[in-house]
């Protein structure tokens, strides 16, 4: 297979989808690898690195999305890319179609089947594909949040941990999976006192056994919300649901009751955010208030450390890339089920329910379609 990989146009994204690693991996299986150059610059991999890998540099990133019959990217197509797609391209990446109609669209429109690291699933329900990232953001998100509550950028002027006769700051995470399961290590590593809210009381009880008296677990509910979030210096909202739009469990009203200076740093902007008060940022202009509350809602986290970000997402993509590449979008489908959950559109079908809730679209369950290999 012609396996692509080109530089992330987003802005501030140094990460890359493809390692020369990675790129040997694929070369050394007998794929074709094609990359753009000056592709892992930001992520420190040069050229010369894929080039000793077996990978074809090209010069521009038309040329490598021409050639390809994989891509293999970090973020989401812009619409700057949307031309580039065509049909049958089998598109290995993050999506977050459910916040983004535009790229759906597009998708259906050029028949692209689209393969999303979001949503693959295995079977003991695990998302393999997102949780590096995962792991990534919740850490950042106590470490961003920290700098955010300096003075100079707006915030209370509150340190995290304190000092002896001073009060320790209140960290608020809503979320108990894995994005929040980091956060809530900085944060008691730092130690901050710590409140985690998740609506299975199974996860609650596996949080506290292993953060003890650290932290103090709750029910996520809109009452119990509402009540943290008055005394909070710190709040981070990392609630998921696969696929789907994230809910709006942060309510606008809720801010004026916070702390002015207190931050939020919303871990779900992906999918459309957790407060409704979110507006996605980048790097270089992260932050902005609303009601006196600091918000962080960089769309692309992990990003800021593009070279810990890039490993750690390769490592786990690689083997179902590898899969894929092999035996075709459809037949490793076939013999290896998990990888059906990754698919959320195919040949102008949505495939994913949440993304076909969420949008309003219709849905098809991809293992009706009449997958044809080769097409």
């Amino acid at each position: 297979m012609r396996i692509g990989c080109v530089k992330e146009i987003k802005k501030q994204e140094y990460r890359v989808g493809m390692t020369p690693d990675n790129a040997g991996s694929y070369v050394n299986a007998g794929h074709e690898v094609y990359v753009e150059s000056g592709l892992g610059v930001g992520s420190g991999f040069p050229d010369s690195e894929y080039e000793e890998a077996g990978a074809r540099i090209m010069g521009t990133a038309k040329e490598v999305w021409d050639i390809s019959e994989m891509m293999v990217k970090v973020k989401e197509p812009l619409p700057e890319e949307y031309p580039l797609f065509h049909e049958g391209l089998i598109l290995y990446t993050y999506l977050h179609l459910a916040a983004d109609k535009p790229l759906t669209e597009a998708l259906l429109e050029s028949g692209v089947k689209g393969v999303a690291y979001e949503t693959l699933m295995e079977r003991d329900k695990s998302l393999p594909l997102l949780a590096p990232m995962s792991q990534i953001a919740g850490r950042l998100s106590v470490q961003e949040g920290a700098k955010y509550l300096e003075k100079m950028y707006g915030g209370e002027g509150v340190l995290l941990a304190g000092v002896p006769g001073t009060p320790k700051a209140d960290i608020v995470i809503i979320g108990g999976g894995s994005v929040g399961t980091n956060a809530c290590k900085i944060a008691a590593g730092m130690g901050a006192n710590v409140t985690i809210m998740d609506v299975n009381t199974q996860r609650l009880q596996y949080l506290d056994d292993i953060f003890g008296a650290r932290i103090q677990t709750l029910v996520s509910n809109d009452r119990n919300i509402e009540k943290a979030l008055r005394n909070a210096d710190l709040v981070i909202g990392c609630v998921l649901i696969p696929g789907k739009a994230a809910p709006k469990v942060i309510k606008k009203k809720y801010l004026q009751q916070m702390k002015k200076g207190a931050v939020i740093v919303d871990v779900a902007v992906d999918q459309g955010g957790c407060c409704e008060t979110t507006k996605m940022t980048y790097h270089n202009d992260p932050i902005y208030t609303v009601d006196g509350v600091v918000h962080y809602c960089v769309g692309n986290m992990p990003g800021a450390v593009p070279r810990t970000s890039t490993i750690a997402l390769t490592n786990a993509t690689l083997r179902y890339g590898l899969e894929i590449a092999k035996k075709g979008l459809e037949e490793a489908c076939r013999e290896n089920e998990v990888i059906y959950s990754a698919v959320n559109t195919y040949l102008g079908k949505v495939t994913y329910q949440n993304v076909a809730l969420s949008l309003g679209m219709e849905y098809t369950d991809i293992k009706s379609l009449c997958m044809n290999p080769g097409r």
